[in-house]
């Protein structure tokens, strides 16, 4: 802003020493010095209200909020983000609150967790926010809710019919969200990717159990007649099966079938060494290998 205060107001020779001054000069002197400090306290609080500042006024709390306000053509160096830790969750439900920081930490300790998003800015803007969980048990799964929008090319274990994701191993895992429609829809992709070898992602599937998507290969050793399942895929995933020891038939519900026009199919493996490859293909599982599995 261009400031109002004019220093040329007050006549700094008035008055004259050694003579008679007219009172009228006085007077003009003293409105003009009086209209100029009306002048630069309105300015100073202007500045004190709206001014960026690197640290707080005397008597006064620092609050750089920019409501929102544009900044452009900068140059940033050193620059940090908000933490926010949200802590150890035993199980349940967690809403990631954008205006607490776009930065968030967070740890499964017992349990599955399901997220929720709250107080993203107004539609028009674009915004974001990274979270970085820790999973300390592969049974432990993560599920987005709401206007979720998955950026599912890659990101390893997950359930597009039903936004969950099953990981392959412990450790820490790191996913973005961004919006530009105020949270109607939410975009998800993942940072860090923790993709194993191929060799290295298996699992010993147990009987009455679902075969975790977030591994490879799951093999298995019947004590009697034992089932399984295996839910949707994503394009182009590959899951194989294999038995190595018989003591009783093994029979895995596969849905998304493509050996059946629609719905679910199933394989069943009787006998040691039965094994089969199955490709997720046009939103279908496909066997592109098999060493006698029986499909049905």
């Amino acid at each position: 802003m261009t400031s109002a205060i004019n220093p040329n107001d007050i006549d700094g020779a008035y008055p004259v020493a050694g003579q008679d001054n007219d009172s009228q000069g006085f007077r003009d002197n003293f409105t003009n010095t009086a209209t100029n400090f009306q002048y630069a306290a309105d300015e100073i609080t202007d500045l004190q209200n709206n001014a960026v500042l690197k640290a707080a006024l005397t008597g006064t709390t620092l609050d750089n909020n920019m409501n929102e306000s544009l900044l452009y053509n900068f140059q940033a160096q050193q620059v940090s983000e908000t933490l926010n830790n949200l802590g150890s969750l035993v199980t349940g439900s967690q809403t990631l609150n954008w205006t607490l920081g776009s930065y968030k930490t967070i740890t499964s300790t017992n349990g599955s967790i399901s997220l929720g998003f709250s107080n993203w800015p107004a539609s028009g803007v674009a915004a974001s926010m990274v979270l970085q969980i820790t999973i300390s048990s592969v049974a432990h799964t993560l599920t987005f809710t709401g206007a979720v929008s998955v950026n599912n090319a890659g990101i390893q274990g997950l359930n597009t019919s039903t936004n969950t994701i099953t990981f392959a191993a412990v450790g820490t895992y790191t996913f973005q969200f961004s919006t530009v429609d105020g949270g109607t829809t939410i975009t998800v992709s993942e940072v860090n990717k923790r993709i194993q070898p191929f060799n290295n992602t298996s699992e010993d599937l147990v009987s009455a159990t679902a075969a975790n998507l977030a591994l490879t290969t799951s093999y298995f050793s019947t004590a009697a007649a034992e089932t399984a399942t295996l839910a949707a895929g994503v394009a182009g995933q590959i899951k194989t099966f294999a038995m190595y020891a018989d003591s009783g038939d093994m029979v895995i519900t596969v849905t998304n079938a493509g050996w059946k026009s629609s719905g679910t199919g199933t394989i069943t493996f009787d006998a040691i060494g039965d094994a089969c490859t199955l490709q997720y293909i046009n939103s279908k599982w496909f066997a592109i290998g098999n060493n006698g599995a029986v499909f049905a």
